[in-house]
C-alpha cells in the first residue's frame, strides 16, 4: 500500500507561473498512490481554471466515487478575498482547502475543525524566480479530513491535514488533532503539510514519523514540513521517498507499507 501526502499549491508551476489541468492530473497519476493527502487544493477558482482539482486527483488514481472528499476551508480565494467556510456556500463560490482520496474502500468520513491563529503573520513565498519574499498574512481556518479505509489487514483510520503557517498555533491545532483521533480504536496514519519542521511533529504526538526527507523549498529542499505519521501497527516501511513533481513549492512524500 503506497500512501502520499503532497502540498500541490493549486496545481501551479514555479517553472512558468501557470496552472495547467493536464500537468495537474499527470503529476498527481505519476504518484500512484493507494491513499493519498491533498493540501492546497482549489474548486472553481479563475487562477486555475474553474475545475475541481480533488475530483481530478481521484480520477486521476482511479478512486471511485464513494473514495474522495474535498474540505473546504474558506471561500473565496487565499490571499485576496476570502471567508471562512462555514457550510453555506454560493452557487459557483470559489473554494479551497484539502483533500483525501482512496483507491481503497471508504467506510466513514468526517471533518474535524482546527480553527486559526487570531494574528497575522509573516510568510515565505516563493516566486517563478525562485527568489523567496515575505509577506504578513492572515490565517485561514483550518480543518482535518478523516476516513477509516478498509485494508487487507482490516480497517485503517487515515487523516489529512494543512496546519497553520503561524509558529506555536500549527503546534497547538497539531496537539487538538492528536486529542480528538483519541477516540479513534485502531491504527491511524495522519498525513499532511504540518509547517513544523524535522521531528517536532513526532515530539509534540509522540507518533512515529514514517519518512524523514525534506520537501520544502521544491527546487533546492532544505527542510521537512510534509510528513507521514503513524499511531499503532499500521505495517512496516518498504520504502520512502520525497518526489519532485511538475507542479507546487513542495515535494510530495511518499510511503510504501506492507501490512
Amino acid at each position: 500500500m503506497r500512501v502520499g501526502s503532497f502540498n500541490a499549491m493549486h496545481g501551479l508551476s514555479l517553472a512558468d507561473g501557470r496552472v495547467e489541468a493536464e500537468r495537474f492530473t499527470t503529476a498527481v497519476a505519476d504518484l500512484d498512490c493507494d491513499v493519498l493527502g491533498l493540501q492546497e487544493m482549489d474548486l472553481a477558482q479563475p487562477r486555475s481554471g474553474g475545475g475541481d482539482q480533488a475530483a481530478t486527483a481521484a480520477t486521476a488514481l482511479g478512486a471511485s466515487d464513494g473514495g474522495w472528499r474535498f474540505a473546504p476551508t474558506v471561500y473565496g480565494t487565499p490571499g485576496h478575498r476570502w471567508r471562512p467556510a462555514d457550510g453555506r456556500r454560493a452557487e459557483n463560490e470559489p473554494a479551497y482547502g484539502i483533500a483525501l482520496v482512496s483507491r481503497l474502500p471508504v467506510r466513514r468520513w468526517w471533518v474535524v475543525p482546527l480553527g486559526r491563529s487570531p494574528v497575522r503573520s509573516p510568510v515565505l513565498v516563493p516566486g517563478t524566480s525562485r527568489r523567496v519574499r515575505m509577506i504578513l498574512l492572515d490565517d485561514e481556518p483550518r480543518v482535518a479530513l478523516a476516513a477509516v479505509v478498509e485494508t487487507a489487514s482490516g480497517p485503517l483510520t487515515v487523516v489529512t491535514t494543512h496546519l497553520s503557517f503561524a509558529p506555536g498555533w500549527n503546534a497547538w491545532q497539531l496537539r487538538r488533532l492528536v486529542g480528538r483521533l483519541r477516540e479513534v480504536d485502531g491504527p491511524v496514519l495522519l498525513l499532511g503539510d504540518l509547517n513544523l519542521p524535522g521531528r517536532l511533529p513526532t515530539w509534540f504526538t509522540g507518533w512515529r514519523r514514517l519518512a524523514a526527507h525534506r520537501t520544502y523549498p521544491a527546487h533546492a529542499p532544505r527542510v521537512q514540513l510534509d510528513h507521514i505519521l503513524a499511531r499503532g501497527p499500521v505495517g512496516t516501511v518498504a520504502a520512502s521517498e520525497a518526489r519532485r513533481t511538475a507542479v507546487s513549492d513542495h515535494l510530495a512524500l511518499l510511503v510504501d507499507i506492507r501490512r
